[in-house]
């Protein structure tokens, strides 16, 4: 449905539409059938598990399909964040403290630069370039998405 919806390229309330006449229903009997086979299932079970879970969060989790700007899914999140959860085990041989709190911070930046679609390569060159003779009171107009901005 969402694949159809995004191929379709809806807009929020085409979106909302279509989820409001084809997931709904489907959301609908699934619910319902949880509720029956979870009396079924032992609860310590992987199944059991599952179930309990989902029951209790049902109506959160079928939240999206009330809407039309909410995602089925955090794929999007998980994937943004998956090289921090890669490389966490090696942050923890950053060398000190300071180290750490300085590959945090230009993480951040990259990511910042991800997000609004700016080149960090250029945007490196060019910060790095300036930011030496830089006034302090105006450096936050050096961060990428301010950057971008002034680049307009």
């Amino acid at each position: 449905m969402e694949r159809e919806c995004n191929a379709q390229a809806y807009n929020i309330a085409d979106r909302k539409s279509h989820r409001f006449e084809k997931a709904v229903p489907i959301l609908a009997e699934l619910g319902v059938w949880m509720i029956d086979q979870y009396p079924q299932v032992l609860p310590k079970s992987p199944i059991g598990q599952a179930l309990a879970y989902s029951i209790k969060r049902w109506n959160k989790l079928c939240a999206y399909a009330q809407t039309g700007h909410l995602l089925p899914d955090n794929n999007p999140i998980e994937n943004s964040i998956r090289p921090i959860a890669l490389g966490r085990k090696n942050h923890l041989f950053a060398g000190s403290h300071e180290a750490a709190r300085r590959s945090a911070m230009l993480y951040s930046l990259l990511g910042t630069c991800k997000m609004h679609k700016v080149d960090p390569v250029k945007w490196l060159q060019d910060v790095l370039s300036r930011i030496a003779g830089y006034p302090v009171n105006r450096i936050k107009e050096l961060l990428p998405h301010n950057w971008k901005l002034e680049q307009s």
